[in-house]
């Protein structure tokens, strides 16, 4: 197995975070899960531009981006709500 990298998905989500579907991947990548959790908050802030009520960012591993677009969603993710 060899290094992981993480990313950062951004959920937009209807009904206060109950149905949500991914609409980005941020494009940095990071070296440990504490690095890019400590990230979500800035691209939280950067990410005003999805039509929906409640933003989320989510860390996944980058194994590849088709397991990055089928992970699940928590319901402990940051949350922007606006």
């Amino acid at each position: 197995m060899g290094p992981v990298s993480y990313v950062i998905a951004i959920m937009g989500c209807a009904d206060g975070g109950a149905s949500c579907q991914q609409v980005a991947v941020a494009p940095s990548r990071y070296e440990s899960a504490s690095a890019c959790e400590a990230a979500t908050g800035a691209v939280l802030a950067g990410s005003t531009d999805f039509d929906f009520p409640t933003i989320v960012a989510r860390c996944r591993t980058a194994k590849s981006p088709a397991a990055v677009e089928r992970a699940p969603v928590r319901r402990d993710q940051a949350v922007k709500e606006g």
